[in-house]
């Protein structure tokens, strides 16, 4: 277990789901993001930081002992906003681990680094990532920085190329992306434990039935999701408004609309 854990965007969806479970991973947890959290257990601390601050990044990565990195952008928004949070923020990040004792560090890529494979794509970690928007392209970019720090300097991460990490899936094609919050934080406690974690891909869903990743590649860190979609797929019977996304073009692709979508 862990003796400190950072957790970047701490206030975002993602973080909120799993805060109640990384007393599984941690004794202590830091959290860290531009808008306060006030409602602390007694085993959290808050420390406000901009990711793309050097020094802001220094004071809330030291004396931590692994980082979970869900902070940034979290949508498709404008380049301008992009460039500050989820590129020069990644550069903070890793210029500050290597300051601190390279802890290892979980990366919350995205899916969207590569939505533009098609549905009928089955990708594992060796596919090249194509990017469906800014946002795709910031995560691409973050893979990249975490891969030559550890060809470098051997700075460990795991990246995890999250799907849609929600209590349930919310339409269709969430049954091939849905990543439990049980099964993301049995990733996230096999990664700080695993003896050797180097610079491993995973693609962040759980045990879909529908699942169109393969995380063969990634057999040496052990884990094995338990949770499967569906267990809610009657929830989505009436498919035709998703068929008639399908004809139109729009759900063609991995990331979903996301690739026609105009740029910002």
């Amino acid at each position: 277990m862990l003796s400190r854990l950072l957790v970047t965007g701490a206030s975002g969806g993602v973080a909120t789901q799993l805060r109640p479970l990384l007393t599984q991973v941690a004794e202590q947890v830091r959290l860290s993001d531009i808008r306060e959290i006030t409602d602390l257990a007694e085993h959290e601390e808050f420390i406000a930081a901009e990711l793309s601050d050097q020094a802001q990044v220094d004071a809330i990565v030291e004396g931590c002992d692994g980082v979970l990195h869900l902070g940034g952008i979290s949508l498709e928004d404008t380049w301008e906003k992009i460039l500050v949070s989820n590129v020069i923020g990644m550069h903070c990040l890793y210029t500050s681990a290597q300051k601190f004792g390279q802890p290892r560090i979980i990366f919350a890529s995205s899916n969207h680094a590569m939505g533009a494979y098609k549905f009928t794509d089955m990708l594992d970690a060796s596919a090249l990532p194509r990017p469906d928007g800014y946002y795709g392209v910031s995560k691409a970019f973050g893979e990249q920085v975490a891969s030559m720090y550890h060809d470098k300097f051997g700075q460990q991460t795991l990246v995890v190329r999250i799907g849609s990490c929600l209590p349930k899936p919310k339409d269709p094609r969430m049954l091939s992306t849905w990543l439990s919050p049980r099964d993301f934080i049995s990733l996230i406690d096999r990664s700080f434990n695993v003896e050797h974690l180097g610079y491993t891909i995973v693609y962040g869903a759980s045990a879909n039935t529908r699942r169109f990743w393969d995380d063969k590649l990634a057999v040496d860190l052990g884990w094995e999701p338990k949770d499967d979609s569906e267990q809610f797929a009657a929830e989505f019977a009436d498919l035709t408004p998703y068929e008639d996304a399908i004809d139109q073009g729009l759900l063609t692709y991995q990331g979903g609309v996301w690739l026609k979508a105009p740029l910002i």
